[in-house]
Parts: C-alpha cells; structure tokens; sequence
C-alpha cells in the first residue's frame, strides 16, 4: 500500500488494517522525505520513493504466495511503475492515481518559481470534501521533488499498456489534485481487465473522504478475489 505526495500512511490505514482483519499479510511503507518535516523531502526523488516500494513488494513476495498493490495518487504512479516492471503482480487496486504527464502550464509555473528562488509552493494535501476531516499532509509542495516526479510520470505513460494484471481505479469528479483524465488515461492505456468506479462525494484524498467506506470494501473484495482468498468485505 502506498501513499501519495506530500502525505504519509495516515491517508491509507483504515484500508490497511481493514485488509489486515481480513487475514492478509499488508505493508504500507512510509516513502523517504514523509511523515516527518517538510524539509526531509526537498532532496528526495522518483528513485528513493521508487526503490523503497520495490523492497516492500520484496519483503511481501518473501512470505505471500500473491500480492495486489494499492495505491493513492503518486502511491498509484508507483504502483504502475511496479506493475510495469514486476509482471507477477496480481492486480492494482488505485485511488485518484497519476499517471498522466502534468501539462505544460504547470510545469512552466514551477520553473518559474524555481527561477525567482523558491524552492516550495503551497500544499497540495488534504483536498477532502468532509469537513473536519483532514490529512496530515505537509503544508508545503518541495518544487524539485515535484519535477522528479513529473519526469518519473512522463516515462511511465507511455508503457502503461505493459500492466496485464486486472485494475480497480476510484476516480473522484471532483479532484483539485489529479484531473480525472489521468484514471481515464489509465483505463484506456493498460492492456489487462479494468474496472472503473467513479466518487461523486469525494475529492483527491478520498480514502478519508465520504467514499471512504465504499472504497475500503471493493478493495478487500477485489484483494481477496486476486489473491485467492475467501471475501471478509466489510459491509458499506
């Protein structure tokens, strides 16, 4: 299980305990430069992020006859990127993931604030629908962390028709984050099965959204199903 950009575990947990009550076995990794202060992420890139998920996926496949990957946002970027490379993956199961290369605007707004001397733009976490419900996301966007994972996004695209294994993808029509394109790039991109649910209540972090409860049992129901398990899906 893998967090996005800016955020931490916190925004997956209740997924990750739920699967754990499930009886299968779950890693969910804190991603090099998170959970701790902003400042710990400004020198950290695609291939730290990248390398700590394929040693999760390592230890999992040590002890695991089958592994599914889920992931929120940059966590859905590398778990494509593990599909792309790890065909032995069972299914991925994505929340709002980005897999679709920012556009031109957006990029030339951060080379332009990266001229000018800044080095962090404003936060990108906690876009959630419910209110008083929050992410502990970090308040600030480290502007070189966000182009490596640009650049990361933009190789990734193109080999998205390299993932065979089935794809549960949450798209939010709400999201201030990802554009919902990037989930229909996806689903039009991979080669394998795709099944595609569409949140009408939620926004980008909707693991802690009002769609909650709804993604945590598709997503028990569709581990179980591609790992061979029997189905202990919490009622929605």
């Amino acid at each position: 299980m893998l967090h996005g950009f800016t955020g931490n575990p916190q925004s997956m947990r209740q997924i990750a305990e739920t699967l754990a009550n499930a009886g299968m076995a779950v890693d969910l990794p804190l991603l090099p430069g998170h959970g701790t202060d902003m400042s710990d992420l400004i020198d950290k890139r695609w291939n730290d992020w990248s390398s700590t998920a394929e040693k999760a996926l390592d230890a999992l496949e040590k002890r695991c006859d089958s592994v599914v990957v889920v992931g929120l946002s940059m966590g859905g970027s590398l778990a494509c990127w593990l599909a792309e490379h790890r065909p032995e993956i069972r299914g991925l199961a994505l929340v709002n993931p980005l897999v679709e290369p920012p556009d031109k605007s957006l990029r030339d707004l951060i080379a332009g604030m990266l001229e000018s001397g800044e080095t962090v733009a404003p936060g990108i976490g906690s876009d959630i629908a419910m209110p008083e419900t929050a992410e502990l996301a970090y308040p600030g966007l480290p502007l070189e962390a966000a182009i490596s994972l640009f650049e990361a996004v933009d190789e990734l695209a193109p080999r998205l028709a390299d993932i065979s294994c089935p794809v549960l993808v949450f798209t939010s029509r709400q999201d201030h984050v990802v554009p919902p394109t990037s989930s229909d790039l996806l689903r039009e991109s991979v080669s394998g099965p795709v099944e595609q649910v569409f949140l009408e209540r939620s926004y980008h972090v909707a693991t802690l959204d009002y769609d909650a409860l709804e993604i945590i049992r598709r997503i028990v129901e569709f581990a179980s199903q591609h790992t061979g398990r029997p189905s202990k899906a919490p009622a929605s």
